[in-house]
């Protein structure tokens, strides 16, 4: 069972953070959020039979829920750690990212959430199940998003 979820943790963990900073989580606290994700889906983890998914579902709600109870403290900005910066030979890739991740954080919740959701793999069908949504509804929503990210990437090639 350990190396089992050890497998499954080393495969899943930087996706996981990665998808909460998709639908707007600072890295730290999608760290955070992912971290207990993990520390649940290991407790239970002999019940459940979808783990990617589960943990997907989990971790977004935390994120829903965190962000509902967010208490501004005005404050300097607090660096980002530079362990996670990227390295000079991926910096290309590193600027593509965050492109994307301005297309994120431009997209209403409900767009980027399921945006996210597809980017981790998951089908609108699977999405739909996670969100307690219907199918159509997941694909208008990806449409939507899909519509805003090219128009935002159109709008910064005209601008060059």
């Amino acid at each position: 069972m350990d190396r089992e979820f050890s497998a499954f943790y080393r495969s899943t963990f930087r996706q996981l953070i990665a998808f909460l900073i998709k639908q707007g989580a600072s890295v730290p606290i999608a760290s955070d959020i992912a971290q207990d994700t993990m520390i649940k889906v290991y407790q239970r983890w002999t019940d459940i039979d979808q783990p990617k998914a589960w943990v997907h579902t989990v971790a977004s709600r935390a994120l829903v829920r965190k962000i509902a109870d967010i208490h501004e403290h005005p404050h300097d900005q607090v660096p980002e750690p530079t362990s996670l910066l990227p390295c000079p030979d991926t910096v290309a890739e590193w600027e593509t990212r965050h492109d994307a991740l301005r297309v994120f954080r431009s997209l209403p919740p409900r767009q980027r959430q399921v945006l996210a959701w597809t980017y981790s793999g998951f089908t609108p069908s699977e999405i739909a199940q996670q969100l307690g949504m219907t199918p159509n509804v997941v694909s208008a929503n990806l449409k939507k998003a899909r519509r805003a990210a090219a128009a935002y990437f159109q709008a910064g090639e005209e601008e060059q």
